[in-house]
């Protein structure tokens, strides 16, 4: 296979260089992950879905062994929400090892504390959006219900509502266009207001009793009944409304997966597949999925915590002679690492946000984007020229296709990744992932040659 170079109009697509049982091999890849993506709905299912995957591929809990060796597989996690796997090599820990690091939130609206409220004889829940969303994606679309609640007495119950033919959903509601004339005539960022991202959630009367809020009753009644939940349960409650679809493919020829939350779970997936595929390396390989990307990597599971350097100090204690602290610096400022995030397709809808000559487009390959930020850079890495050329001779040699890609014109907005945050130890860090169309709404685009590549240059990238 001969790799992708750069963006140009005119630019063969990769599907057209593909032999038959390459084709084969990017569909049988594309139904694996659609029945991931469907299912990886939350930062939780996402990583009880990969450690599952861990132990059906050999992998085993980190705190199960006290030294290792060369081939042996391990993996760690954090409070549900983060989680470290590494294939160990044969080389000295100590001169580095090839990370690719994803993350596991996706933009959503949490339910806030204090959820459940009575108004015109409908019960609603009050939310919270997460991350970066455009309000009135989320307006009109079915959306269900994931999370857990903690009980009291430290009971956990997990909870999915709406996924199932025979579940209720929720809503929210939009104003019609009869009556908006005011709201339309608003700035789209305005016209929907965060405080009303209500849920409905139901709307039946208690038949009996003294409760003044009569509908709410109904609802706090049902939950009793089905759940054991009391009001108060909501305190100590992570509950996610999500859009209520399943993954579909996109288009008359099935190019493409359509799905909610492929922003960063197509990269969590495809490192995932890539570390339990590989055989025995050279170099340490390590997977890491982390939380609270969306919000700032903040937290005690997002990537400013200390888990990954945890890890990492774990994995030294149980393989370099007289391990100290000045042992793990040099492993991490001797790693390398490719911070496995989505960029921006090429929207033929909206060309003129984009440079065209360096936009990424569905359908070319990976995506290497050497800086991301806003403006004048801010809140790049900025990967060196010398990593980015081994990281292009890396994919050549191993037959990926792949492609450059910025977010946009330069004074368009921008974003940023966990780069920034690998790259704070020292190591060599770029952007590498699948361009999306959609991205960060209910139901974004990827095409899938693109993921099968991710797949494939994150696999070249960890056998070095």
């Amino acid at each position: 296979m001969t790799q992708n170079m750069g963006n140009q109009s005119g630019t063969t697509p990769v599907w057209a260089k593909l032999n038959g049982p390459e084709q084969e091999a990017v569909m049988k890849l594309a139904e694996e992950y659609r029945q991931f993506i469907s299912a990886a709905k939350t930062e939780r299912e996402t990583i009880d879905l990969a450690v599952a995957t861990a132990g059906d591929k050999g992998f085993v809990p980190l705190e199960q062994r006290s030294a290792l060796q060369p081939g042996d597989r391990v993996f760690a996690t954090w409070r549900g929400k983060c989680m470290a796997m590494a294939v160990i090599g044969s080389e000295p820990l100590e001169k580095g090892v090839n990370v690719v690091a994803a993350h596991g939130d996706s933009p959503r609206l949490d339910l806030k504390p204090r959820p459940l409220y009575e108004e015109a004889d409908l019960a609603l829940f009050k939310t919270h959006y997460y991350g970066g969303i455009k309000k009135y994606h989320w307006v009109g679309i079915p959306l269900a219900l994931h999370g857990v609640v903690v009980k009291e007495d430290g009971q956990v119950l997990k909870l999915v509502i709406g996924e199932r033919a025979t579940d209720p959903v929720f809503t929210i509601a939009d104003l019609l266009p009869h009556l908006a004339r005011e709201q339309m005539e608003k700035k789209m960022g305005e016209g929907i207001s965060g405080e009303g991202l209500s849920l409905l959630v139901g709307g039946f009367p208690v038949a009996t009793g003294e409760a003044k809020e009569k509908i709410k009753q109904t609802l706090l009644d049902y939950l009793k009944r089905e759940y054991g939940l009391q009001e108060e349960d909501f305190i100590s409650a992570e509950i996610e409304a999500v859009p209520a679809w399943p993954a579909r493919d996109v288009g008359l020829d099935g190019s493409m997966i359509g799905a909610y939350g492929q922003d960063d779970r197509v990269s969590v997936f495809t490192t995932l597949k890539a570390i339990v595929d590989l055989p025995a390396p050279s170099r340490t390989a390590v997977a890491l999925f982390v939380d609270k990307e969306e919000i700032g990597s903040v937290g005690n599971t997002g990537m400013y915590s200390a888990f990954f350097t945890n890890f990492m100090a774990e994995l030294a204690g149980r393989i370099a002679p007289r391990y100290n602290e000045l042992v793990l610096r040099r492993i991490l400022a001797n790693s390398r690492a490719l911070s496995a995030d989505v960029n921006a397709g090429l929207d033929p809808n909206y060309p003129e946000v984009m440079d065209k000559l360096n936009a990424a487009r569905l359908g070319h390959g990976v995506v290497l984007t050497k800086y991301t930020g806003s403006g004048g850079k801010k809140g790049a890495s900025d990967a060196h020229a010398e990593f980015m050329s081994l990281v292009r001779r890396l994919f050549n040699r191993h037959g990926v296709a792949w492609q450059s890609g910025l977010l946009g014109k330069v004074d368009q907005g921008g974003g940023g990744t966990i780069a920034y945050l690998l790259a704070a130890h020292g190591m060599d860090v770029v952007d590498c992932g699948v361009p999306l169309l959609g991205m960060h709404s209910p139901f974004e685009v990827a095409h899938k040659v693109d993921i099968y590549m991710a797949y494939r240059g994150y696999r070249a990238f960890f056998e070095g």
